[in-house]
């Protein structure tokens, strides 16, 4: 990706690399885009969507899609960048590879976890490869925040990832580094990652699970909501134009194109959810097979201009300059 001069407020110019921004490392479902059983099952009507993995490249195929990640490239005022990750899912390994090269990310510097399940914890892993190499593990370990739901549940998916001090007579083996930190489910009680703050969004991901979103940026607000079936009123409030103040981007949830989900919002319920709270934009995520990148973006931008609203279909590697 080449660099772009933007001009400033006074008229001068500046590269894209002074500023900040927002790199969607995945745009997908848990299962991710191509669906398997789409390409490992004959048809006599293949899925259009699917197929185009099978001869357009995923760097140049919208349609491509990993497990729902965003990776916050924030230019500090000093000029220096640090890097925040928003999930680890199971595609993780492949979005390093894919995207941190082409857009130049050196390291992670902190992880926030929106939740515990396999497609936002299984690359956790994988973190050691984004970390500098000790067969001792003598490195600083990358700050990690999490519900303490979550912390409970990966304590037993990853023990060794959690786990402080060998135990007598065990082996010294490289893994991931990771300094624990618990933030709250509520919307009063923001923290501070990489010198960034953000606002815990708890949103219900099906009737019997709280997942997070997060509100952060100074200088332009931004939601980032990956899983959500409803709304909770102080969340709503909080990033709502009628309520805590007018979003300047919402990153928001879209599963199916039709009908509705128990634990995810769907096409039609994420339009409505734009209309309510009003941000000046939209972004969505999380899209299974079922959406095509470029037509779906076709109806969006008719839909845009009726409602006032600008909403596109997110892809794999976009990146979006802001100021944060």
């Amino acid at each position: 990706m080449m660099d772009c001069s933007i001009p400033t407020e006074n008229g001068s110019v500046t590269s894209e690399r002074d500023r900040s921004a927002l790199i969607f490392l995945g745009t997908g479902c848990s299962s991710a885009v191509p669906n398997a059983m789409c390409l490992i099952q004959r048809s006599d009507s293949p899925c259009n969507v699917c197929s185009q993995s099978l001869s357009i490249p995923p760097e140049r195929n919208p349609n491509y899609r990993g497990n729902t990640s965003l990776l916050i490239d924030y230019c500090q005022s000093d000029g220096k960048h640090k890097y925040i990750q928003i999930d680890v899912g199971k595609t993780f390994r492949e979005q390093v590879l894919r995207w941190f090269t082409l857009h130049k990310i050196p390291q992670v510097d902190s992880i926030i976890l929106t939740h515990e399940h396999a497609d936002a914890v299984l690359g956790l892993d994988d973190i050691r490869s984004v970390q500098p190499f000790s067969p001792t593990n003598d490195i600083d370990p990358t700050p990690i925040f999490v519900s303490q739901y979550a912390m409970d549940s990966l304590a037993v998916k990853f023990p060794y990832l959690v786990q402080k001090k060998l135990k007598e007579g065990q082996e010294v083996r490289r893994v991931a580094q990771l300094d624990w930190r618990i933030i709250e489910e509520d919307c009063e009680k923001p923290f501070v990652a990489s010198d960034l703050s953000f606002t815990p969004l708890p949103v219900m991901h099906g009737e019997d699970y709280v997942c997070l979103g997060f509100l952060f940026g100074e200088k332009s607000r931004v939601a980032y909501i990956s899983d959500v079936s409803r709304f909770l009123p102080n969340t709503e409030y909080a990033i709502s134009k009628s309520g805590g103040g007018q979003l300047d981007l919402l990153i928001l949830d879209t599963l199916y194109k039709t009908g509705s989900h128990n634990t995810h919002l769907c096409f039609p319920q994420t339009l409505e959810t734009i209309k309510r709270l009003s941000p000046k934009r939209a972004l969505l995520i999380g899209m299974t097979h079922e959406f095509d990148h470029h037509k779906d973006n076709e109806y969006l931008e008719e839909w845009s201009k009726r409602e006032g609203i600008p909403v596109k279909l997110a892809h794999d590697g976009l990146r979006v300059p802001i100021d944060l």
